[in-house]
């Protein structure tokens, strides 16, 4: 069964749509207020629960990155029923989905935010062998909490309190294909990315920058917030430049 509160939600609007992509091992509330404030904005928005998220990381073992495509697939086409413009919307490892998925399916623009361009960390290249038998790894070691702005967020916050090694491996596989695929990214974008992200590093958005086959792109800094920005007090500033790049976009092609 899915946690409480961390459903996916869906706010029927005008033909303008948004599908929202959540986090590695997340749910679709990290984007919620997102969700929420695009809507008040007239925009049609979907919040996916990626496949393996937000029941029991038991479940999430045994999903793979195609999974996790084939989810913001589902989305895009259920959104089509609604919407004749599709924007994908995604929170690092969604960001990621996103960019990706806008190179294989027919969108009209991609905000990627706290995206992750490549994971080097030396215990991946043993995770795939090593999965078996220690199915889960820690997160963190850093004090619960240290890294969020906004404490009553991150207590509010849904996640797994460990990543399964199983899904770390598929998260590699999934970055490689995405960086394989981002010179055939020809959608719009918008890249988002916080100064005091302490979990991706700084370069990965300059990086995913320069590699985008489109020329209309654009970075964005923030600094009130930690890797979960739509749940910081960046918000505010990010909601805004969000509903102001996909009116952008609308408006030209109308």
């Amino acid at each position: 069964m899915i946690i409480k509160t961390a459903e996916p939600f869906f706010f029927p609007g005008n033909k303008t749509g948004c599908l929202l992509v959540h986090g590695f091992t997340g749910a679709p509330k990290e984007l919620r207020w997102m969700g929420e404030y695009l809507a008040e904005e007239g925009f049609s928005v979907l919040g996916v629960r990626l496949a393996g998220h937000a029941t029991n990381p038991e479940e999430m073992i045994r999903t793979r990155y195609i999974d996790w495509m084939h989810s913001v697939e589902d989305g895009v086409y259920f959104l089509r029923g609604a919407a004749d413009r599709i924007f994908l919307i995604g929170l690092s490892m969604g960001g990621a989905l996103s960019l990706l998925m806008s190179t294989k399916l027919e969108v009209d623009g991609v905000i990627a935010m706290s995206t992750p361009y490549k994971i080097d960390l030396p215990s991946l290249k043993l995770a795939k062998i090593l999965a078996p038998i220690v199915p889960y790894m820690s997160k963190s070691s850093d004090e619960p909490g240290a890294t969020w702005f906004d404490q009553d967020a991150w207590k509010d916050h849904i996640s797994y309190p460990q990543n399964p090694v199983r899904s770390a491996v598929e998260i590699s596989l999934l970055l490689e294909e995405m960086r394989d695929s981002l010179p055939d990214a020809t959608a719009p974008t918008l890249l988002v990315h916080s100064h005091n992200d302490t979990y991706i590093p700084s370069d990965s958005m300059k990086n995913i920058y320069n590699a985008l086959g489109t020329d209309d792109k654009e970075m964005m800094w923030v600094t009130e917030s930690g890797h979960v920005i739509p749940r910081e007090p960046a918000k505010a500033q990010v909601f805004k430049a969000a509903s102001a790049f996909i009116h952008r976009i609308d408006k030209a092609a109308k």
